[in-house]
């Protein structure tokens, strides 16, 4: 096999190991949902895989559920029966995941006591579930997402920010559920991981999840990133701070007594079934346990330089295989891509010379930032294939335009939604 086909043969393996409908299913049957006493069955759930997901549990329960609603990315939906589906945009909200939002709150007002929950969350959650609380409008949540994503804040951050702007992440649908039944209510939720240590509360902004980040934190974290806020936002997070606006549901709150969750997939999972393909291909495999963050091109450093320093000591192609969630803080004129795109660009000039060494970056969503690639292949030939080409990659790198360049090269790889979310992973081949 070339090498572009090792690592898009890994990549298949890891995205297939982490399908969602399959985890679920294997959940259920490890660890079956029991409904004795249970008098109504309802499903919620938001994220770019909450539509397979969502699809094993009306296998599972049919009939049984009593209405449902998920909300996820446009184009990442699926057909089912009893679980409306709602699209919405990512990684901006959009009116359409406000009104899915709206469709799921709906859902949860006809919630009691003895009813039982059911959510699937994972990944683009935050985003999707675009109800903002009293006085905050779509336009000032989209401008606050705008922000963060511009600002190069980690995920915690942009999350931390997000609960304390909705109405349903962050803790609220448990408060509202024990709220509208008068007394905590049982929910049952499957998680799929797309971020680092699995931490639930993070994960979807944990909408049943208690929060321990506070409206002080919050007000830090805005001026840290230098994000601009409309007065709404500002107003809202000020009267937070004074004690006049509620903080989101905390740990031992009385209505997360009877929710359990499970992580059912996760970068992990992904990882280790990469490095299985690619042992059955003929390759030596290492792994790097420490996911990466950081800046992608500062990732891209790190990992290239333990590549090269890898295909000079070794006979035989050998594989290097790493998970994780970089950033790119985008300049005032930021260009096209996402941030495996960016970790592939910036790993261009890292390779130049050295011509059997390969890598590939890509989500394992199948969306890289706003663009329809997955992430995209570099090798040691792509600097002098982009100067033949008359491309600049210095010069796309500072602008954050990866995409038209990499697209150019004919190096982008594009496979559609794949309906799962476990972070990005990084393969590189030598």
């Amino acid at each position: 096999m070339q090498a572009r086909e090792i690592l898009r043969s890994c990549f298949d393996a890891a995205v297939a190991a982490v399908e969602p409908q399959a985890a679920v299913r294997k959940w259920l049957q490890a660890q079956p949902i029991d409904l004795a006493g249970v008098r109504r069955l309802f499903v919620i759930g938001a994220g770019k895989a909450a539509a397979p997901m969502a699809a094993a549990l009306e296998d599972e329960f049919g009939d049984r559920i009593t209405a449902g609603v998920i909300v996820v990315k446009h184009g990442h939906g699926l057909p089912l029966q009893r679980i409306a589906v709602y699209p919405g945009g990512h990684p901006v909200p959009d009116a359409a995941g406000q009104a899915g939002a709206q469709a799921l709150w709906d859902v949860l007002q006809q919630v009691r006591a003895d009813d039982l929950v059911v959510a699937c969350w994972s990944g683009g959650a935050s985003a999707l579930l675009a109800l903002p609380r009293p006085g905050v409008t779509l336009a000032d949540l989209q401008l606050v997402n705008q922000g963060l994503l511009a600002s190069g804040a980690p995920i915690t951050v942009m999350n931390a920010v997000r609960k304390h702007l909705s109405r349903i992440t962050g803790g609220h649908v448990a408060a509202v559920l024990a709220q509208v039944a008068g007394a905590p209510v049982r929910v049952e939720v499957c998680v799929l991981s797309d971020v680092i240590g699995d931490d639930l509360s993070t994960i979807a902004s944990g909408p049943v999840c208690a929060d321990v980040s506070t409206w002080a934190e919050v007000a830090a974290a805005i001026v840290q990133y230098d994000v601009r806020l409309p007065p709404a936002v500002q107003t809202l997070i000020a009267n937070g701070v004074a004690g006049t606006e509620p903080e989101t549901p905390k740990p031992g709150a009385p209505c997360f007594s009877r929710v359990t969750h499970k992580v059912v997939a996760s970068n992990r999972i992904a990882l280790a079934a990469a490095a299985v393909r690619a042992q059955e291909l003929g390759c030596a495999v290492t792994v790097i346990t420490e996911p990466l963050t950081g800046e992608a091109v500062a990732a891209a450093d790190r990992f290239c330089r333990q590549l090269v320093t890898q295909a000079a000591g070794h006979r035989g192609p050998h594989v290097l295989l790493a998970g994780g969630e970089p950033t790119v803080t985008l300049g005032a004129a930021p260009g096209t891509g996402g941030r495996a795109q960016e970790f592939s660009l910036a790993c261009v000039g890292k390779l130049a010379g050295h011509a059997d060494v390969h890598v590939l970056a890509a989500g394992t969503d199948g969306s890289d930032g706003p663009t329809d690639a997955a992430g995209a292949f570099v090798d040691g030939t792509s600097a002098r294939r982009a100067e033949y080409a008359g491309l600049d990659f210095r010069r796309a790198l500072a602008d954050h335009d990866a995409y038209p360049f990499l697209k150019k090269l004919n190096d982008l790889l594009i496979t559609g939604p794949t309906r799962t979310n476990v972070m990005d992973v990084f393969f590189g081949l030598s």
